[in-house]
C-alpha cells in the first residue's frame, strides 16, 4: 500500500540530492559598446551571460530560432543608419542589451540588367536587320528599275539639209600658203523621239560636223535641252564654215570662179541622252553616233532628204 509523500517530507529530501542542484556558473563575454565606439572612447564593455546546463538551454539552439538570430544578428557596434540614412538612436537596445540594427536586404536580382542588356541587343540587331533589309530591296529596285531603263534609248530620224551657201575659190592660210578655200552654210532639221514611259531625258550634240575627205569644212551644235516622256522634239541646227582651207584635197575638185559646185560631204555627229530615272541616283546615259552621206549641189536651193537605209546609227 502506497503512501502520499507529504510537503514536508518533500521538501526535506531537496536538499539531500545535491546531483540535481548544480552550482550555476557565470562567464563573461568582452565586447566594443556602441557608445564607445561613437564616442571615440576605446573602453570595453562587459556583459554577463549565464552558464547553461545542456545545449537545449542556449539560446543559439534551432529551437530558440527567433531569440537567437535577434542576439546574434544584434551583435554589432558603431553607428548605425536606418534605410532612409537616418542615424539610429543609441538607447534603443534588445533584452540581451546589445544595439539593434536593420538587417541590410539585397538591393534586386540582377538578372534584370542581364534581360535589360539583352533586350537592348536584341533591338539594335533587329533596327541593324531591317536597315540592311531595307538597303537591299532598295539597291535591287534601282537595278531593275536601271536596267529596264536602259532599253529606252532616243530615236533619231533625219528631215533634211538645206545648203543656203556654197562657195570654192582660191585663197591663202593664216601662214599665207595659197590653196583652194571653202565657204559653206546650212540647216539640219532632225527629229527625235524619247520612248521612255516615265522619265524625260536632257538631249544635247557637242559637235555636228559636214566633213569632206577627213577635213570639217562645217560644224554646227545642238543645245542641251529636256525632252519630257514619250514625246517628239524637232531640232534646227545651223552649220557653216568660213576660209576653210582645203589643201590638197582640194586639187581633185574641178571648180571654176564662180561656177556651180558639186562636193561629196558626210554628215557625222554624235547625240548624247542622259536621264534621271530615280532622281540623281539612277540615271541613264546613250550616245548615238549618226553617219551620212550626202552630196551637195551648189545651184538646188531646197532642203536635201536623207536615206533612212544610207545612214548608219551606232
Amino acid at each position: 500500500m502506497m503512501h502520499s509523500k507529504s510537503e514536508s517530507d518533500i521538501t526535506s529530501s531537496a536538499p539531500s540530492s545535491p546531483s540535481r542542484s548544480p552550482k550555476r556558473l557565470v562567464y563573461y563575454v568582452q565586447s566594443p559598446s556602441r557608445d564607445s565606439s561613437h564616442d571615440g572612447d576605446k573602453s570595453l564593455s562587459m556583459h554577463a551571460t549565464p552558464n547553461f546546463n545542456s545545449p537545449m538551454e542556449s539560446p543559439s539552439h534551432p529551437s530558440f530560432g527567433r531569440h537567437s538570430r535577434n542576439s546574434s544578428a544584434s551583435r554589432f557596434s558603431g553607428i548605425f543608419r536606418s534605410s532612409s540614412g537616418r542615424k539610429m538612436s543609441s538607447r534603443k537596445r534588445n533584452d540581451k542589451g546589445w544595439p539593434e540594427c536593420s538587417v541590410i536586404l539585397e538591393e534586386g536580382n540582377y538578372d534584370e540588367f542581364d534581360a535589360d542588356n539583352g533586350k537592348t541587343l536584341t533591338r539594335r540587331c533587329q533596327a541593324l536587320m531591317a536597315f540592311l533589309g531595307f538597303l537591299l530591296l532598295f539597291t535591287v529596285f534601282c537595278l531593275i528599275i536601271w536596267g529596264a531603263a536602259r532599253n529606252f534609248e532616243p530615236q533619231i530620224t533625219l528631215r533634211s539639209l538645206t545648203v543656203n551657201n556654197l562657195y570654192v575659190g582660191s585663197g591663202a592660210d593664216f601662214t599665207g600658203v595659197p590653196t583652194k578655200m571653202l565657204n559653206l552654210n546650212g540647216t539640219l532639221r532632225i527629229s527625235i523621239y524619247n520612248p521612255a514611259t516615265f522619265y524625260g531625258i536632257h538631249l544635247s550634240s557637242p559637235s555636228v560636223d559636214l566633213i569632206y575627205s577627213d577635213i570639217v569644212v562645217a560644224t554646227g551644235k545642238l543645245q542641251r535641252y529636256y525632252q519630257a516622256r514619250r514625246t517628239h522634239k524637232n531640232a534646227v541646227i545651223v552649220i557653216e564654215g568660213t576660209k576653210i582651207p582645203l589643201y590638197g584635197a582640194g586639187s581633185t575638185l574641178a571648180v571654176t570662179t564662180g561656177g556651180p559646185v558639186q562636193i561629196p560631204l558626210t554628215l557625222s555627229f554624235v547625240l548624247v541622252s542622259n536621264g534621271d530615272v530615280v532622281g540623281k541616283l539612277v540615271t541613264t546615259k546613250h550616245r548615238t553616233s549618226v553617219t551620212c552621206p550626202v552630196n551637195v549641189d551648189s545651184t538646188v536651193n531646197s532642203p536635201m532628204k536623207f536615206s533612212k537605209n544610207n545612214c548608219t546609227f551606232t
